[in-house]
């Protein structure tokens, strides 16, 4: 008997187990570090001034550790700082500092002195927010007015009190050996800095000592050189360091009761990141640093000052010494119904049911709720808490292109070839169209990319090519099925619109912020008012034809009177509280002002050719052949136009007007021939039927600050690939997670009591002319046709026998049992729901409103919402 060869079976639910391992060692991390290693700076003020690193080459992008760094402007200073005093004492380093902090408050300021013979003076600026401005120079802080700063006699009012005392010396201590050298810095700084201490009133709202500048020896000059030694400095920024935070403060554990007394700091600032922030190639005379490391240094001291001042609302892009505000009541009370409205559903379904043996842990109807429980606890935990750090973006070409041609490679490797003709535009597909353009998108956001006009143009026609789809998709269904009825409607738009208005509450944001959902809502919208309006006559081309150009000139007239919006936008305002911004809005939808009338016609065109035979005629492959070499034309021409744009501005410009050539190039070419148009890419569909769970949750959970920065689970800089790869597999499962939940929802919502996909228009016929079963409404198949992003709804896996019989299912038995809560919830609703529907609550009964009553429910409840809302 031959011996048995060793088998190794992969779990086929094995991307489950590895996301879900994924989320549970991010949520560990994030415990561990935000409950015992930043737990002496919760605030991340210590890791602005202590540690960090350039992102770039050209010095314009400094990171600290495991925060945001904003960039401040003279806006938002005058915010900060308005009809306040900022004092600067000390010698040349601190000279310079000055004049760099007054240039960011005042561009109208100089960046410096205006000559050497004015260097060692005072100098005093207004601002034009009426910021004062004072330099004192004192190299070695012994003046009388250093003194009288310092020790005051009486007690100032609040408005003279400076809002940021800064003060620095020490070179000159070493540069000039009359001076007394180290001992007599050592006297004066402890002077000082017990002066600080000592003082019955604050000095300033925030007194800063600078650290020692270090030097670059190679480039000092000879008399300098011989008097500046990098151990001195050294020396010096280590007794500054123990003098004002001693090193038991810097304990992590130092949370834990022990019987020893521990020091207490000073209320000083030391930022020893300067010396991190210097680099030879920034200084000429090895002493003195060119603008934008020294500007960002007085970056680093806005952040300080004003991160935590400035009014708190999003885009929380700076986290650096800024704590996160505590929602008002109202948000609190819906964000803690929503989060526990999962578990509590379970729980008390547990508590007044309790559960039989062999049923499962979690039913299928209680899934949606725990889904939707767990991923908004998480995107708030992860955007709106300290609980995982968050950084900067930085483009780098390298990366971008890595993750492009990986993503590329993981894509092809996942082609499978159809065993037919699919059809024109076929389910499988528009999934893997919407697939590889959402990661082009998010791999766009993630590196930064915006600011690259070359990468910014394609992007903007992806998102052309989405609402192409959303024209095409739409006008199909209402050609062929004519159903103009409200059920349609409400599923279009709550399976669009359910998650965008929960984050939009949740994390206290803007609706029209995740403009994606609200911009294809609007064309849906003027796509069901075109296509309803003489709908009987829709069978008539010329009819049909008319309608559309009229619906595009009305809209166009519309779109270019921006006034029309804004007394739109100010009732909405008035009568609702809703506060959106019609510029903005105008913007987004103006730069895709015909694409969708471009897929409009060519759903015509498709449908006509289909009616008409075209395909079986003799020219028809000819045709085919032509068209293909006409589009890769026009793709070569694009790409060429594109790049040859001075920048992305300058391109938007054009957008309208050209976006419909690569779109419509790609498409005829992509359904050039039978097997071009029926293979797809596994991976690329999977992400297509979650891309619009992944465009709307990646503000939060991939990236962060809303989506200034990105989240950063495992801190550091060499950490960052495997960041990547931890922080992508948790956004991916719970974008697909919560994709399949909105899903039944929306059948909860919508009255559907089968766990389907939304109606949608039939498959077009194949090459031949062939034409497949039309569909039926609220019943489709999975094959069906639809634009809008949705859940393909799994079913029961058909078992056969080696025949290819069809055989029984099979009962659930102690051989077979049930499967576990976990594999149901990975592989989504794959058995039948004791009852039709969706529970929201537990217990046995439904809460069974007709769809009109739910919708008029939902918009009343909004209403309340924004009219409370604080």
């Amino acid at each position: 008997m031959p011996p048995k060869r060793f088998q190794f079976s992969l779990n086929p639910l094995w991307p489950h187990y590895l996301s879900w391992a994924s989320v549970a060692i991010a949520v560990a991390l994030g415990l561990l570090r935000y409950g015992v290693v930043d737990r002496p700076d919760p605030l991340h003020c210590n890791a602005l001034l202590a540690e960090g690193r350039w992102l770039d080459a050209k010095f314009r992008n400094w990171q600290p550790h495991g925060c945001m760094m904003y960039q401040y402007q003279a806006k938002d200073v005058s915010t900060c700082l308005k009809s306040r005093r900022v004092v600067f004492i000390g010698d040349s380093v601190t000279r310079q500092l000055y004049f760099q902090f007054a240039h960011i408050v005042d561009k109208s300021l100089p960046s410096g002195p205006p000559d050497d013979e004015h260097k060692h003076m005072d100098y005093t600026f207004t601002s034009n927010t009426d910021v004062q401005l004072s330099f004192h120079w004192d190299p070695f802080l012994n003046s009388s007015n250093t003194n009288t700063l310092l020790r005051p006699l009486g007690r100032t009012s609040p408005s003279d009190t400076p809002a940021l005392l800064v003060v620095g010396s020490g070179l000159w201590y070493l540069r000039y050996a009359q001076s007394g050298g180290l001992p007599a810095w050592e006297a004066t700084m402890e002077s000082v800095l017990g002066a600080i201490s000592q003082a019955h009133h604050p000095l300033a709202d925030r007194v800063v000592v600078l650290p020692i500048e270090d030097v670059i020896s190679s480039k000092l000059s000879a008399d300098r050189a011989a008097s500046m030694h990098a151990s001195d400095i050294d020396a010096m920024n280590s007794d500054l360091l123990h003098r004002i935070q001693p090193a038991a403060l810097r304990d992590p554990f130092s949370f834990l009761p022990i019987p020893i007394p521990r020091p207490i700091g000073m209320p000083v600032s030391l930022p020893l990141v300067f010396n991190r922030m210097l680099h030879p190639s920034q200084t000429q005379d090895g002493l003195h640093f060119f603008d934008p490391v020294v500007g960002m240094q007085a970056q680093v001291l806005l952040n300080l000052q004003c991160n935590d001042i400035l009014p708190k609302k999003f885009p929380f892009d700076k986290t650096c010494c800024r704590s996160y505000p505590w929602p008002a009541p109202l948000h609190l009370l819906l964000l803690a119904g929503i989060v526990l409205w999962g578990p509590a559903n379970w729980l008390l379904a547990r508590r007044f049911n309790p559960r039989s043996s062999g049923l499962p842990l979690i039913k299928d109807d209680e899934i949606p709720a725990i889904v939707f429980s767990f991923a908004t606890a998480t995107i708030f935990l992860a955007d709106r808490t300290g609980y995982w750090l968050k950084e900067q973006k930085q483009f780098d070409p390298w990366l971008f292109a890595f993750l492009t041609l990986l993503s590329l490679a993981l894509g092809l490797l996942t082609v499978t070839r159809g065993d037919k003709d699919l059809g024109f535009l076929n389910r499988e597909q528009t999934d893997e169209w919407k697939g590889w353009m959402q990661i082009a998108i998010l791999i766009y956001h993630y590196t930064g990319a915006s600011k690259v006009s070359g990468i910014y143009n394609p992007i903007r026609v992806l998102v052309a090519a989405y609402l192409f789809m959303t024209g095409y998709g739409h006008t199909t269904f209402y050609i062929k099925k004519g159903d103009f009825g409200l059920l349609r409607v409400a599923q279009v738009l709550v399976r669009l619109n359910l998650l965008t208005l929960l984050l939009a509450y949740t994390m206290n944001t803007d609706y029209l912020y995740y403009y994606f959902a609200p911009l294809v809502s609007l064309w849906y919208l003027i796509i069901y008012g075109t296509m309803a309006i003489g709908a009987q006559f829709n069978d008539r081309t010329p009819f049909l034809i008319v309608k559309l150009l009229v619906s595009m000139a009305v809209v166009t007239m519309f779109m270019s009177q921006q006034w029309l919006l804004e007394v739109l936008f100010q009732f909405l305002e008035r009568f609702c509280a809703i506060r959106w911004d019609a510029r903005e809005w105008a913007f987004r939808v103006n730069l895709d002002l015909w694409i969708v009338y471009f897929g409009m016609f060519t759903a015509l065109a498709v449908i006509k050719t289909r009616d008409y035979r075209l395909t079986d005629h003799p020219l028809w492959p000819l045709t085919v052949k032509i068209a293909s070499g006409v589009s890769g034309v026009v793709l070569l021409w694009f790409f060429a136009f594109e790049l040859s744009q001075p920048n992305k501005f300058v391109y938007n410009g054009w957008h309208p007007y050209v976006s419909f050539l690569p779109v419509g190039a790609f498409v005829v070419l992509r359904n050039a021939n039978v097997i071009l148009r029926s293979g797809s890419s596994r991976l690329f569909a999977f992400i297509g039927t979650c891309s619009l769970e992944t465009f709307i949750i990646q503000y939060h959970l991939w990236l962060a600050g809303d989506t200034k920065g990105i989240l950063v689970v495992l801190p550091g800089r060499h950490s960052r690939p495997l960041n990547l790869l931890l922080t992508t597999i948790v956004f991916v499962y719970v974008s697909h997670l919560v994709a399949k939940a909105t899903g039944d929802l929306t059948n909860w919502i919508c009255g559907s009591s089968k766990n389907t996909s939304l109606p949608t228009a039939s498959q077009q016929g194949n090459g031949h002319g062939s034409q497949r079963p039309e569909v039926v409404l609220a019943s489709q198949s999975q094959q069906s046709q639809e634009v809008i992003f949705m859940v393909p709804q799994g079913q029961e896996e058909e078992q056969k026998d080696r025949n290819g019989s069809l055989l029984p299912p099979e009962a659930d038995t102690p051989s077979r049992p049930p499967p576990r809560w976990i594999d149901r919830l990975a592989e989504g609703s794959m058995t039948t729901p004791p009852s039709s529907g969706l529970h929201v609550w537990y217990g046995e009964s439904e809460w069974k409103p007709g769809l009109k009553t739910k919708l008029l429910i939902g918009v009343g409840v909004m209403w309340l919402l924004n009219v409370m809302w604080p």
